[in-house]
């Protein structure tokens, strides 16, 4: 695990997208044609995020390719349920259950409390965070081609 360089806005853009695509394609009718799984949109975005330091993001490595990234930031509402939400963790399918996860959510966050928000249809990622402590708190909105997600504090 290392802190995010911008340099590795095209890696964590891959992962983005390609473990969105993994995730919730299921989600999207066509999801070879839909934005959010985008590679070049992300990429920008990602260079972006990197320049303005928007998140602090660690990512995880396998050599020279990026297999996994997490990005926390400071919530933005006033009234917000924690100080700091977890705003992405995703790990390619292919390292799921190699421990990438759990070293990207130690190094990004610690056991400091946090929200964060997560497909309800999502078990193998709700047990994770189960695992670390969060629970669901009532709140559920959606996002995206995602139908329902539920936020998680601890």
């Amino acid at each position: 695990m290392r802190a995010a360089r911008p340099e590795d806005a095209e890696g964590i853009a891959i992962v983005h997208a390609t473990s969105w695509r993994e995730t919730y394609g299921r989600f999207v009718d066509d999801p070879d044609t839909s934005p959010w799984f985008d590679v070049e949109r992300r990429v920008g975005m990602w260079r972006q995020n990197l320049a303005e330091q928007t998140f602090v993001t660690v990512v995880a490595a396998d050599g020279d390719e990026i297999v996994g990234f997490a990005a926390v930031q400071r919530t933005p509402e006033p009234e917000a349920v924690r100080d700091e939400e977890l705003t992405m963790l995703y790990v390619l399918a292919d390292c799921h259950g190699s421990g990438a996860g759990q070293g990207l959510l130690d190094a990004v966050l610690g056991d400091r409390p946090a929200s964060l928000w997560v497909a309800d249809d999502n078990p193998r990622a709700r047990a994770f965070y189960t695992r670390n402590g969060f629970v669901a708190d009532g709140a559920s909105s959606a996002f995206g081609p995602i139908p329902r997600t539920v936020r998680l504090v601890r």
